[in-house]
């Protein structure tokens, strides 16, 4: 009977214990240092000033490149800005992108869609996927364009008429 009431409290510390120490251990992460770290671009600083940081520093230009950071200028609702790392290129339109701090508050998402709203196919304005509405959200974002952390922009490739292609 003494072991029943040992294993008994024992069990019971153990799962107090893994309740209090878990959530302490989960990582919140700001879209910022979370880019940094995974796109090995050393900028520090708001996502808002990422773009001019990385000016003499980095390649930036307007084509999507795996591994590039898409820099967002900041608006009213997103006063800091923000910067996401392309994951993956699914057409001259449409990349995936893995941020921090977009659908919830400090929460990691990898391989979202963003898709270039601009008139002129130039990323100057996404509409990016929102896991509230579990779709693109009703909002597009104005964008700086893109850092890439390698030493080469990507190359020019020219455009495919889609309606064409049909």
């Amino acid at each position: 009977m003494v072991f029943k009431t040992f294993a008994a409290r024992s069990a019971l510390v153990v799962a107090c214990t893994l309740m209090t120490t878990t959530p302490a251990q989960a990582q919140f992460w700001q879209c910022a240092p979370f880019a940094r770290m995974i796109s090995g671009i050393s900028i520090r600083g708001n996502a808002n000033t990422w773009w001019g940081q990385a000016a003499g520093r980095y390649l930036r230009g307007s084509m999507p490149k795996v591994g590039s950071v898409l820099a967002f200028e900041a608006t009213r609702r997103m006063r800091v800005g923000h910067v996401a790392m392309v994951s993956r290129i699914v057409s001259a339109r449409e990349v995936l992108l893995t941020h921090a701090n977009w659908s919830r508050r400090g929460g990691v998402e990898k391989n979202v869609r963003a898709v270039d709203v601009s008139a002129a196919g130039d990323w100057s304005q996404v509409k990016v996927w929102f896991a509230p509405q579990g779709g693109l959200g009703t909002s597009a974002y104005p964008t700086k364009g893109f850092i890439y952390s390698g030493k080469d922009a990507p190359v020019e490739v020219a455009s495919v008429d889609e309606s064409a292609a049909s």
